[in-house]
């Protein structure tokens, strides 16, 4: 097994640094860095946009949570698919006419201040942080089952790998890597679905009754209620997850790879029937791993349950099966890893080194420079602060970064687009209080606390009920940008005056290089 893996892991790894090697002699520019200089096709960034989204928290992280908590995964995953259908309406359009390489060009293009472009800029970088967290949390399982390696060292180990896609291919050669990522992660996955449905004789409605008396949880598999034992955790969760993606920074920034609007819009088309097909799998992978695996050895290799798809790879395909997933589950982790930190990075060097520092005026090389080294100290802050969070799904680690892209960004953007009293003060407040909100809310939550000692970071009484404070939080950043609003609507301000220009500008691309219809 351990020589099937390495062999595996060498060719992936290979394969991947080979894109990285041709892609950086395309990388000269800040565009070509930032967004690999637009020129992706819709199926190309479909891809692309599957292979970002089918991070570990989606394969690793909602397989795990179907086999220990059944019916509740389902809290995990639709809502993610369906807000695809937020950004197909609202967002993907808009943004791409608007914006340029970062969510601040969108942002600023109504609002010409750095005060807004600095605290956007600010958002990005924590809410990638925040994603990257479950994705280091998900390598560190993965290595450690995989080879014996332990937890740190694993974390830091994959987060030396990713910088080597980021340093040298930017957005051109991670793209590339999650399109092939997302074909071998599907294809992989379609090999062990079918090796599932071959143990269980392909009884897709028998297998929801033998659910019943296949785990510890009973009849109760099929129930809501396993983890979310409160009905406003759920909806809480739900609310998060379903407006979350249009405001998570690196799924938006992959409308700045394509061309035009109508590309987008397509882009969206693509990514929404391929997570379709590959979520339909994912809930009978779970039901499969939780039956044939076994919940308890589940837990034994990670009481997370993050563990589930690899040891249910081994169990029906051989030690051949499991280093094929397993490697391919690494691959996912590098390419999303890297995605996630070129977003993160780039709103430093663009929004807050070129634009605010330098006034607009740093050179290409400059440019550069700065984001390579942001993207080591991205890096470094994200590995120091997964290495205490062992214990926790990687799903549900991921719907954090979504309570928080929907309760800082998404008011903002929707606001900017469509309500022609929205300001800068209104656009500062809301993106302040919401971040500030979500993460005062979950420091709070019985996420960090718990009266049990062991089972949380800290031991006591969570002061707030939710693990999820989405119902809260969505709703305050929404708020905030009302009241700040108002509060800026006293000062004659001339973001207001181009409004119209905006809502023109939005719907058309008239101004926008390379759009040439709709």
């Amino acid at each position: 097994m351990g020589l099937n893996v390495i062999i595996l892991f060498a060719v992936i790894t290979v394969g991947t640094l080979l894109i990285t090697y041709f892609a950086s002699k395309k990388t000269k520019t800040a565009g070509s860095f930032y967004t690999a200089g637009g020129g992706l096709t819709a199926r190309q960034n479909g891809l692309a946009l599957a292979g970002d989204f089918m991070s570990a928290s989606t394969f690793l992280g909602l397989i795990g949570a179907f086999a220990l908590t059944g019916y509740d995964g389902f809290f995990l995953m639709y809502p993610a698919l369906v807000s695809f259908l937020v950004i197909l309406f609202l967002v993907a359009e808009p943004l791409r006419n608007l914006g340029k390489y970062t969510l601040g060009d969108m942002i600023t293009s109504r609002y010409k201040y750095k005060q807004v472009r600095g605290v956007t800029a600010i958002n990005t970088i924590v809410i990638s942080i925040f994603y990257m967290l479950g994705q280091l949390v998900a390598a560190g399982a993965l290595f450690k089952l995989l080879l014996g390696i332990p937890f740190n060292v694993s974390v830091i180990i994959v987060g030396i790998g990713m910088l080597a896609f980021v340093l040298f291919g930017g957005m051109t050669a991670t793209s590339w890597v999650q399109i092939i990522k997302a074909i071998l992660l599907v294809g992989g996955t379609f090999i062990l679905f079918i090796m599932v449905m071959w143990q269980l004789n392909f009884d897709f409605i028998g297998i929801f009754s033998e659910m019943k008396s296949a785990t510890p949880i009973g009849a109760d598999f099929l129930n809501p209620g396993v983890k979310y034992t409160s009905g406003w955790d759920a909806a809480s969760l739900t609310l998060g997850l379903l407006l979350g993606t249009a405001g998570l920074p690196h799924v938006l920034v992959r409308f700045l790879t394509v061309p035009n609007a109508q590309v987008a819009r397509k882009s969206v088309v693509w990514v929404m029937w391929i997570m379709g097909g590959f979520h339909v799998m994912v809930i009978f992978l779970g039901f499969g791993a939780a039956k044939l695996v076994g919940v308890p050895n589940i837990i034994e290799a990670n009481a997370a349950g993050n563990m589930a798809a690899p040891l249910l790879a081994q169990l029906v395909g051989g030690d051949l099966m499991f280093a094929f997933i397993s490697a391919v589950s690494f691959a996912t982790i590098l390419a999303v890893v890297a995605g996630i930190v070129v977003t993160g990075a780039t709103a430093f060097s663009h929004d807050i080194y070129n634009e605010i520092l330098k006034d607009g005026k740093a050179t290409e090389k400059q440019q550069m420079n700065m984001v390579r080294i942001s993207s080591i100290i991205i890096t470094i802050i994200s590995i120091t602060l997964s290495l205490s969070l062992q214990q926790f799904n990687v799903a549900f680690l991921a719907s954090l970064a979504f309570t928080l892209a929907a309760s800082s960004n998404l008011p903002v953007i929707l606001f900017t687009i469509y309500w022609k009293k929205f300001n800068k003060t209104g656009a500062i407040f809301g993106m302040l209080v919401g971040l500030i909100g979500t993460l005062v809310l979950v420091a709070l939550s019985p996420n960090l606390w718990n009266p049990v000692p062991g089972v949380a970071l800290f031991t006591g009484e969570p002061i707030f009920p939710l693990a999820s404070p989405g119902i809260i939080s969505i709703p305050l950043g929404f708020l905030a940008c009302y009241i700040g609003t108002k509060i800026g609507a006293s000062k004659k301000s001339v973001e207001e005056d181009n409004f119209s220009e905006i809502l023109i500008k939005s719907n058309t691309g008239s101004d926008v290089k390379g759009v040439v219809q709709h």
